[in-house]
């Protein structure tokens, strides 16, 4: 009787919680004391990799789309130093870099505002596939095994590539990047505040050769004395 009633009460839970709740349970119904240690332990480790890969396929596909908003604030010699680059040379070279990269001023006062549209890249949407399609494979390993339907449940793994056509299509915007240029008091040192995508500031601290303010700069050992 024990059994029945273990039985009919699985079947009431599987009824009313979602497919993806339904493959965990019946996992962790499986591993928890009705199988071989050995068999358990493998039952565990496969809802150990649902419980990772699930959640995370929709927050990846919808946050690729969107830019990381970052802060970063950068420290140069300021005019008090001897060689150190003018402002004026500076803000053209910023400048400069900005245009090189399609963008243009939309707004030019203490800080000024550059604008540009960003494109979609390919690689991104490639490696957003192939996570999408390794989290997928997860998926169809603990439906095959929790759910009826066996084998077929990794053919959810075709589905990969709608991610990444999702991030193609969503992933070009209208990208804006602050920078404020703000000299210490005594002319010592600038500092450049940039603010914007993440992966364009970063873009601009390589091109740019510029330290993080409270930073020092440890030259590689490829690197010219």
């Amino acid at each position: 009787m024990r059994r029945d009633d273990d039985a009919r009460e699985t079947t009431t839970t599987m009824m009313t919680t979602p497919a993806s709740a339904v493959s965990a349970l019946a996992l962790w119904s499986l591993a928890d004391g009705r199988l071989a240690e050995g068999t358990a332990n493998s039952y565990y480790a496969t809802l150990f990799l649902f419980v990772l890969s699930a959640p995370g396929l929709y927050s990846l596909v919808k946050r690729s789309a969107k830019s990381k908003i970052a802060r970063k604030t950068f420290e140069v010699d300021g005019p008090k130093v001897e060689g150190a680059m003018s402002q004026d040379d500076r803000a053209r070279e910023i400048g400069a870099f900005f245009r090189r990269n399609n963008y243009v001023v939309a707004d030019a006062g203490e800080v000024i505002t550059f604008e540009g549209n960003i494109a979609p890249e390919r690689g991104t949407a490639a490696y957003i596939t192939f996570c999408v399609l390794i989290g997928l494979l997860c998926v169809g390993l603990v439906c095959s095994i929790a759910l009826p339907g066996g084998d077929a449940w990794y053919a959810l793994a075709l589905a990969s590539p709608l991610s990444g056509r999702y991030y193609l299509d969503n992933a070009g915007r209208k990208e804006q990047v602050k920078v404020k240029m703000v000299t210490s008091d005594d002319d010592s040192t600038v500092d450049i505040i940039v603010e914007g995508d993440a992966e364009e500031i970063e873009r601009f601290r390589r091109e740019l050769d510029l330290t993080p303010k409270g930073m020092v700069r440890v030259k590689g050992i490829l690197e010219k004395a």
